[in-house]
């Protein structure tokens, strides 16, 4: 640590000499330095580190992160058609007027203290994200969808007591990576292969893979390529025919317009609720969740704490409080079944008051717009010469696959030329599928506009030239 000799620096607490040395007395070491004794000599650094020296003044601190800030472009600025994963939708402004209240803003989870509203306020979040899940159990917000994948996948293993888990090929890579890390001493994972002509499961695979060993299924809705599963309610009826669990991975955005997890069976359902009222932060935002029927096989494997309702006493009146804590890693630490740790409880509250503002017709109507806007945008790429857009043939909701081999140029070079004319382009898919040549995954949604996308079509034409 830079240090200047007896300065009390303004944002380190107890930084005066005086308190150190009182702390270091009660402590009975002599130096800071005799607390990492513990830690093996070749793993210390011997040097210090290359930072520079600290500002001592707000202004200085202030001028400095401005100028870090002023080096970002963000989709404020630039027209963005990325997506896999994060996604860029209208904020009702109501969203974050409710969640930069102080009731909400600086109260951590709910607890013990008096912080009641924010119980109600997340058993609303669960009771909505349920109705448009039909699903009647919602876990409180884990740190993204690859956190609640993950943990899916280890309820799966401990209510059937097996340890194969079957997941979609189409997964997103990162999604992959972390489940594989996550679920790594308890479970194997196996890929299922998908068609490369629509994007879809392979469903046969999924059968020749399916035995007496495998826990779970899981697939997407729409899946990381955009695509929609067409033959949903076969992959969960297989799955329950070999005595496994149906998980499904679902844009929550996209429900307004096709059907709950529920309605085709899954036994589980996760996903983010990102696209429902919260900004993009820098890859940040995510709010993940888990649900499934209100059964006990179910309920009791949920490595969350839950929010519930009950009665007064005189039952005239509720009260809202959290149950299931006692299972978590908070109480439960290293004995913990699972493991969650500190979660997004402004974004789940974010949530909530988007879905009571959208309603069902609202969200039926968001949904409606984004597939006429997708629709409008793949037509307009199509025309362009060298361009195949889709680049895959199955039903697709915000997200498509564009290839662009017949042009002669890497996704890489097309997206630069993009920058030069303010637009974000697709995702570059080249390094994850190379079978998939130079496709990148473009991402349309209910924010972007007919001039939009004429935008994008036009600076295309001239990138691919």
């Amino acid at each position: 640590m830079y240090q200047l000799e007896n300065y009390v620096h303004p944002y380190i607490p107890n930084s005066a000499p005086a308190v150190e040395r009182k702390m270091l007395q009660e402590l009975g070491v002599e130096r800071i330095d005799e607390l990492y004794d513990l830690i093996p000599e070749d793993l210390k650094l011997k040097r210090r580190l290359n930072l520079p020296g600290p500002f001592l003044s707000e202004p200085e601190l202030k001028r400095h992160i401005n100028g870090i800030l002023r080096a970002n472009v963000s989709c404020e600025e630039y027209l963005n058609f990325l997506g896999a994963g994060c996604w860029q939708h209208a904020i009702p402004a109501l969203c974050d007027e409710i969640i930069g209240r102080a009731e909400f803003l600086t109260a951590y989870c709910g607890d013990t203290y008096s912080d009641k509203g924010k119980y109600q306020a997340l058993f609303e979040y669960q009771s909505m994200l349920g109705e448009l899940l039909g699903m009647e159990l919602v876990s409180c917000p884990t740190y993204d969808w690859s956190c609640a994948l993950s943990s899916a996948v280890m309820m799966a293993g401990r209510i059937t007591g097996r340890k194969k888990a079957l997941l979609v090929g189409s997964i997103a890579p990162e999604r992959l990576s972390q489940a594989r890390n996550f679920c790594r001493r308890a479970m194997t994972l196996e890929l299922i292969p998908f068609s490369r002509e629509t994007g879809a499961m392979d469903l046969k695979a999924l059968e020749e893979m399916l035995g007496n060993d495998v826990a779970c299924v899981y697939y997407e809705n729409p899946n990381f390529l955009g695509v929609v599963e067409p033959e949903s309610a076969s992959i969960c009826a297989a799955a329950k025919a070999a005595g496994a669990i149906s998980i499904v991975g679902v844009d929550a955005i996209s429900l307004g317009v096709y059907s709950a997890p529920a309605a085709y069976g899954a036994d589980i359902a996760v996903g983010d609720s990102q696209c429902l009222g919260s900004h993009m932060q820098s890859g940040g935002g995510v709010i993940g969740f888990i649900a499934s029927r209100d059964e006990d096989l179910y309920c009791a494997e949920y490595p969350t704490r839950l929010y519930s309702i009950a009665p007064g006493i005189r039952g005239e009146t509720f009260g809202f409080g959290q149950c299931t804590h006692e299972r978590t890693s908070y109480v439960m630490r290293e004995h913990s079944p699972d493991f969650i740790g500190t979660s997004k409880w402004l974004g789940a509250i974010c949530a909530a008051v988007y879905l009571a503002l959208m309603g069902p017709q609202g969200m039926r109507e968001v949904g409606e717009t984004i597939l006429k806007r997708r629709a409008y945008a793949e037509k307009r790429l199509a025309e362009i010469p060298g361009i195949c857009a889709p680049a895959l043939c199955g039903n697709r909701f915000k997200e498509f696959v564009v290839n662009f081999d017949n042009t002669g140029k890497t996704v890489a070079q097309i997206n630069a030329r993009l920058l030069d004319h303010g637009i974000f382009g697709g995702y570059d898919l080249s390094s994850i599928y190379p079978e998939m040549g130079q496709s990148a995954l473009y991402c349309v949604t209910e924010i972007h506009s007919k001039a939009d996308i004429d935008q994008l079509a036009d600076a295309l034409k001239e990138a691919v030239k």
